[in-house]
C-alpha cells in the first residue's frame, strides 16, 4: 500500500526549480533575476552567460534545472518556454565580528538567499520575443 499521489501545484503548462542557501544577499540576486524576467529562456540563458556578476552562474544553473523539469518530467516543448516568474527569498544570516578599536566589536553580517523560477510553455507564433 503506497500514499495516494499528491496533485500537482502548478498548470499542466508550467514547471520551476529552486535553489536554497544562495551565499548572496537578496537585494543582489534580484537585480540577475529581474534580468530573466518574462523573457524566452533561450535569451534569459545567453543573458546570464554573458553577465559579469558572480551569482549569474547559480541563476543559470537554475534555469537549467527548470527548463530539464520542463522537458523530462512534463513533456514541455523547450523552444516555446519563457521565464513565468523569479522570485528570491531571504534565507538564513550568519553572523561574524571583528574587533574594532578602544575594545568594540564591528558586526559581519553574511546573508543567504533562495531563487525560485517558473517556467510556463507558451504558443510562439513565428514571433521574435
Amino acid at each position: 500500500m503506497s500514499k495516494e499521489k499528491q496533485p500537482r501545484r502548478l498548470p499542466e503548462n508550467e514547471a520551476m526549480a529552486k535553489v536554497r542557501m544562495l551565499r548572496t544577499s537578496p537585494q543582489k540576486l534580484n537585480l540577475v533575476a529581474q534580468l530573466i524576467r518574462g523573457k524566452k529562456v533561450e535569451r534569459a540563458l545567453n543573458e546570464l552567460t554573458f553577465d559579469k556578476k558572480r551569482i549569474s552562474a547559480d541563476v543559470r544553473k537554475c534555469l537549467q534545472s527548470a527548463i530539464a523539469n520542463a522537458e523530462n518530467n512534463h513533456n514541455l516543448d523547450v523552444d516555446e518556454l519563457i521565464v513565468a516568474e523569479a522570485w528570491v527569498g531571504k534565507n538564513l544570516t550568519m553572523k561574524r565580528g571583528r574587533p574594532r578599536a578602544r575594545g568594540r566589536f564591528g558586526r559581519i553580517v553574511k546573508p543567504f538567499s533562495e531563487l525560485t523560477i517558473k517556467v510556463r510553455q507558451v504558443e510562439m507564433n513565428g514571433e521574435n520575443a
